[in-house]
This record gives structure tokens, sequence and C-alpha cells, in this order.
């Protein structure tokens, strides 16, 4: 199946429960021009306060997508509000996914090798347009 790239240009978020007092939120944002900022915020919830931030990273690449292929390469990393490159010979900053499903709202993509499934939803910045 082919897809189409632009699909993927905007802002895009999804959120995942790592346990029972440990969440943790992805922000991306894909360019068109080939490059991408994805924001990792882990988090610490409480019943009745308000959720605690354990760690967070930004990664900075190249991201494409190739028919039903969407490729991530990290670049650098900002952590503690500093800018470090990415070592480019460590296989864990090159990723592939197969492309389950693509529309203007949903994307839905399966890691090359791990298998793992993401669903991200599309961030609109005009709320109650289409």
């Amino acid at each position: 199946m082919v897809f189409e790239r632009e699909l993927l240009f905007g802002r895009w978020f999804r959120e995942e429960i790592v346990d029972q007092n440990k969440k943790t939120i992805e922000y991306a944002q894909l360019s068109a021009d080939g490059s991408f900022e994805f924001t990792f915020v882990t988090l610490e919830t409480k019943v009745g306060a308000a959720d605690n931030v354990i760690d967070q990273i930004t990664e900075l690449g190249d991201w494409g997508l190739v028919a039903d292929i969407h490729f991530t390469i990290t670049k650098n990393e900002i952590v503690d509000e500093q800018i470090y490159a990415a070592d480019l010979n460590d296989r864990n900053n090159y990723h592939a996914y197969k492309v389950l499903q693509l529309n203007h709202h949903f994307f839905e993509y399966q890691h090359i090798e791990t298998n793992e499934i993401f669903i991200m939803r599309k961030i609109t910045d005009n709320i109650g347009h289409c």
C-alpha cells in the first residue's frame, strides 16, 4: 500500500501507560523538509495529585515515508536544555516502521524489528474546523 507523505506533515500526539503510576507522552512535529522533533515526557501519576515529570528528552533528526515504510534517523538530542549530537554509529538512532493506517487524524505504525504498534493522533490548531 502507498501512503501520501503530506498526510504526516504537522504535529502528532500519543500517550502510553507504562505501569500503574507511570505514563509516557510523545509529541511529534514532522516537517515537509524531512526534519522531525520528537519530545518524550515520562510522568509519575498519582490519584488526586498533579502529574510529576520524571524525565523529558527531545530528539531531532530526519524522517521519510516510502510507500508504506516510515523511517527516522535521530541526529541530535536535547536534555536539560542542552543539545547533544547523537552517535550516528549507534543502531538505536535508526528506526523503520510499517504504516498500518494513515489519514488526516490518525497514524498507526508498527516497528519493523520489535513489532511494537504505535498510534498517534493529529493535533489541530483550529478547534471545531475540519
